[in-house]
């Protein structure tokens, strides 16, 4: 463990899912005060842009099944940048503690002595259960919420999906749109209602943000639609109770509101 006086400090940081305006304050902060920032490929330019003049700007490449740097190599950057005496921005999507493997990156900064700080940031699901009106629990409906994310091994879905039998469990999946068939056949396996509501929110919580809707059965032709933007989606009663019409709705307000 290093004991370097001069080491810099490193944070860890939630950039929200898109938009500038639903980052924290403490996350604007913290970017603004960056001497080097290390940014996920889904960052936005307005958040990057927040960084000051000077600052190291750095993209690690970090999406779902694409290339991108290494965890390791992320790891070693941040600790080499730290012990130039930098103060050292990982900015990530969403939240640090949601999918964000902020738990590796702080082991090793922690275990190399670099002092380091999390700063949460807005989860695209519950970005899209704004955007969209509609909430994760509900009484009556949903009583809890499980996160998880979804991939193939070997053909068949990866994973314990005993939870999704609950019928009053939010199901939650992230970047599982590539793999939304299997999921509906997985989780009717496990007794999950082929009729149970289901939506995919892509690009959730930005102005691009588009709502497809359907059931455990249907949201997997529905989702054909979809563009190439990171897929977020919903399963449970909760999911009938959104209303795409009240988003564009905003929208419409919105844009008078800019020509005016």
């Amino acid at each position: 463990m290093s004991h370097d006086l001069n080491v810099g400090r490193v944070l860890l940081v939630g950039a929200g899912p898109g938009p500038v305006d639903l980052m924290t304050m403490r996350a604007v902060r913290a970017v603004e005060g960056a001497q080097a920032l290390l940014y996920d490929a889904l960052t936005s330019e307005d958040a990057i842009a927040l960084a000051p003049p000077g600052c190291i700007r750095i993209q690690t490449g970090k999406r779902s099944g694409r290339a991108s740097m290494k965890q390791e190599t992320i790891n070693r950057l941040m600790l080499r940048l730290a012990r130039r005496g930098l103060r050292v921005v990982r900015l990530k999507g969403g939240d640090p503690s949601v999918f964000g493997r902020v738990g590796e990156e702080s082991e090793f900064l922690k275990g190399h002595g670099v002092p380091i700080e999390v700063v949460p940031g807005v989860t695209a699901a519950c970005a899209a259960a704004a955007q969209f009106h509609f909430p994760l629990t509900h009484r009556g409906q949903a009583r809890r919420v499980v996160f998880t994310t979804a991939r193939l091994e070997a053909g068949a879905l990866a994973g314990d999906w005993s939870a999704a039998a609950d019928p009053e469990t939010t199901m939650a999946i992230y970047m599982g749109g590539e793999v939304v068939a299997e999921l509906g056949r997985r989780m009717i396996a496990a007794g999950r209602c082929p009729t149970t509501p289901a939506l995919a929110v892509e690009q959730a919580g930005g102005a691009d943000a588009r709502l497809y809707r359907g059931t455990l059965e249907t949201l997997p032709a529905r989702l054909a639609e979809a563009g190439r933007g990171p897929v977020l989606i919903i399963i449970g009663e909760v999911a009938a109770r959104a209303d795409p019409q009240r988003w564009i709705d905003e929208v419409s307000v919105q844009a008078a509101g800019l020509r005016a």
